[in-house]
């Protein structure tokens, strides 16, 4: 089975110059999408990507990153909506690259797919109650 996840890697400075994401392509075989990335020498680095591969070549790849001391989290963990701000306004449904809003034509509610969320910041700036929130 064949899976796509998108993880945010947390890379402990000590980590930052090591080739960490060539092992995941050489060893276990995952192809790799940098989504998002800010890594300096001697500072901590994060790294936003998609995974792809088999389902049991992914566990293994997650484990070895553990092991070596990276903090992983889902994507969805990091871009969140507060439901108390948004107004439903849909300024982030027209603005946003990946499609992650999506106008619902019977309620005019804005939904927010988060498995389709790329975090590059753009809904933030975007949203005019600045409902949406970036946690990295």
């Amino acid at each position: 089975m064949t899976v796509s996840k998108r993880v945010v890697l947390h890379f402990p400075r000590r980590l930052v110059e090591h080739p960490i994401v060539c092992r995941l392509v050489r060893e276990y075989h995952l192809d790799f999408n940098i989504l998002k990335a800010s890594i300096t020498p001697d500072d901590e680095g994060l790294m936003v990507l998609e995974l792809k591969g088999k389902q049991a070549d992914y566990d293994q790849g997650i484990k070895y990153l553990i092991k070596r001391g990276l903090r992983i989290q889902s994507l969805s963990q990091n871009v969140t909506r507060n439901e108390e701000r948004c107004t439903h306004c849909g300024a982030c449904v027209v603005i946003c690259p990946a499609g992650a809003f999506q106008l619902d034509p019977v309620t005019r509610r804005v939904d927010f797919r988060d498995d389709r969320c790329l975090a590059c910041g753009i809904c933030l700036s975007a949203c005019p109650p600045r409902a949406m929130e970036l946690h990295f």
